[in-house]
């Protein structure tokens, strides 16, 4: 969430911002509401010290004889008035509220101006593209011939885009996830996190999926519950409404579940693994200052292009233009695999800086140099989400009679098994 000063003094700049990012919301509207606050506000204030220096002079008048009657129904006027503005004004900032939830983050200085993904510049790449003797093989037939997931009754149990996997493949899947963790708290500095899989609406407010986004997630309305779209949401929020007194950067790292409906993506890259319901995620989540943020954003993202350069997959990193940058975040990094049977890029992993956006919003703080209070700045990225993954370890390292050679740092985590055939 912005600072509604900012907003306030910045009108101009903030609605340039969410034309630039394509967001449609009524900036005009929320500085109104906030214009009409701070009006409210101001005019209690007045009837507040006018009806306490009245009644004051209450007890002169009895002390003097005089009738004060009218004086007190005088006060009591006064006093619905406020009550009746205070109503008001609990109301104004609900509104308040609820418009400044719908304004984007502002983004970066240095994040670059587009309209869509097709503006978004290239960084840099890692590996070379595999040449194959032969047609490579997608990765749900592959998988289908080797016995590594079953979609067909993974729909029958909770529908298209619920996949199941089994044997090798599920294997697969947990190898992944502790090679992940084990880079990153051995290697990278992170602290391992098992969080709740399931988020109340605060926490879902306080990263800002709600409320903007809420057709895309699933929900338990009875309990007031949702199973989170990523592990980013629960880490977050650990230190909702706190003042952090220790040292940052806080470097957490989490496996969770991801439960996703996505309901603007109907009928897109169905097939196989490519776009899912529930799939797996490693995740980071860094807790740092202004003063370091961008350079632990750095960071962060070299965390997650590690974990692609010891498996040997060929990525490329782009850097995501103003129209296409995520709703909370002022910068960010796509990753992105190469899937040969696809014959297309597909995003492995966002690395994004929030800045103060999400720290606003859940309440999270820490003391700066002078010992005050001050909002953190947040960052994450996947350290990586686990079907493309699979996907682009499948296709790339596929050979021509079916079987799949696996990258060797994770010959110990599958028990020796060294190729899946």
């Amino acid at each position: 969430m912005l600072d509604i000063k900012f907003i306030r003094e910045n009108t101009e700049a903030v609605k340039a911002a969410m034309q630039n990012r394509n967001v449609d919301v009524d900036v005009d509207a929320v500085v109104e509401l906030d214009g009409r606050r701070r009006a409210i506000v101001a005019e209690v204030e007045e009837l507040k010290a006018e009806r306490n220096k009245i009644s004051k002079s209450i007890g002169l008048m009895i002390k003097e004889g005089k009738d004060p009657e009218a004086i007190k129904a005088q006060v009591r006027e006064m006093g619905d008035k406020i009550t009746a503005m205070d109503d008001e004004l609990r109301e104004v900032e609900t509104w308040l509220r609820e418009g400044m939830l719908y304004i984007a983050n502002m983004p970066s200085d240095s994040t670059p101006i587009g309209k869509d993904e097709n503006d978004n510049p290239v960084i840099r790449s890692w590996g070379e593209r595999k040449e194959f003797d032969f047609e490579p093989v997608p990765h749900w037939d592959l998988g289908d011939a080797l016995g590594m997931f079953d979609f067909e009754r993974g729909a029958k149990v909770a529908g298209s885009g619920f996949p199941l996997f089994k044997g090798k493949g599920a294997k697969l899947e947990r190898a992944l996830i502790q090679f992940m963790l084990d880079l990153h708290t051995e290697e990278h500095g992170y602290t391992e996190i098992a969080p709740p899989f399931m988020c109340n609406a605060t926490a879902m407010t306080g990263t800002g999926q709600l409320p903007k986004f809420a057709e895309d997630m699933y929900n338990v309305p009875i309990d007031g519950l949702y199973p989170i779209p990523t592990a980013e949401v629960p880490v977050t929020n650990i230190y909702g409404n706190e003042i952090l007194d220790c040292e940052l950067p806080i470097l957490h790292t989490a496996y969770t579940p991801c439960f996703r409906r996505e309901a603007g993506s109907a009928g897109k890259d169905t097939r196989g693994l490519l776009r899912v319901h529930q799939f797996d995620k490693v995740e980071m989540v860094k807790f740092t200052t202004p003063e370091t943020s961008e350079e632990e954003h750095e960071k962060l993202t070299l965390d997650a292009e590690k974990v692609l350069q010891k498996l040997g997959l060929h990525y490329r990193v782009i850097e995501l233009c103003t129209g296409d940058l995520g709703f909370s975040a002022a910068k960010c990094y796509d990753i992105e695999l190469w899937a040969p049977a696809q014959d297309k890029w597909l995003e492995v992993s966002s690395c994004s800086n929030f800045k103060d956006y999400q720290a606003r919003r859940a309440n999270i703080r820490y003391r700066n140099e002078d010992g005050k209070p001050a909002f953190v700045h947040t960052i994450n990225g996947s350290g990586v989400a686990l079907p493309r993954l699979v996907i682009a370890i499948m296709e790339n390292n596929q050979n021509a009679d079916g079987s799949i050679d696996l990258p060797e740092v994770l010959w110990p985590y599958m028990g020796g098994i060294k190729k899946l055939g």
